[in-house]
């Protein structure tokens, strides 16, 4: 994982931030690759039960206070949340691509998946520029494709502060069933 060094690190994204709303009051909320806890201590803060996991120790027990607080190498080792859902999975700044599945299979039903990282187009401007750690046009679009995903909200492009070419999603999942709820994301006004 890299992130744009002179990115915040204390400050919630604004992409979070404006895609709250989507989160079900009171729902659970899992931030991958937490870090310093800037979204956990967002989702905290509005009642939310929190669960961070990150393979740094010092960010896990700086982040412990906050909710549940996860060590562990999510590129190299087993998923540690195994047949955990949340009301939503919240990624910034993080891309490992064989976890994409994974992630959206972390969603439980009628929750959102809330994702904002490095888009091709990042080697122009900074780090990262590997490929690996940049995503391809549409490539998020494509992950949460089909049936049971909504998409709300999609962006790829360039933001000037700091400059960073960036890829982001809103998505919910559905409920399936007969017993199928309204959702925050069906009835958030765009």
């Amino acid at each position: 994982m890299q992130a744009a060094p002179s990115h915040s690190l204390t400050a919630p994204s604004p992409w979070i931030e404006r895609w709250t709303p989507l989160v079900l009051p009171g729902a659970p909320v899992l931030d991958v690759a937490c870090g310093s806890g800037r979204h956990m201590r967002w989702f905290a803060e509005r009642g939310h039960a929190v669960t961070g996991v990150d393979r740094d120790p010092a960010a896990i027990e700086a982040v412990s206070s906050l909710g549940e607080a996860v060590l562990a190498d999510i590129e190299n080792g087993p998923w540690p949340l195994a047949g955990r859902q949340f009301g939503a999975v919240v990624v910034t700044n993080y891309l490992w691509r064989p976890l994409l599945p994974t992630l959206l299979d972390s969603v439980a039903e009628g929750g959102v998946l809330i994702y904002e990282t490095f888009a091709a187009g990042n080697e122009t401007v900074g780090k990262p520029s590997r490929p690996d750690f940049l995503l391809q046009p549409g490539e998020l679009l494509q992950a949460c494709a089909g049936s049971p995903w909504r998409i709300v909200a999609f962006e790829d492009g360039f933001l000037a502060n700091p400059p960073r070419f960036v890829q982001r999603i809103a998505a919910a999942k559905r409920p399936t069933g007969a017993a199928r709820e309204n959702t925050a994301a069906e009835q958030y006004p765009l």
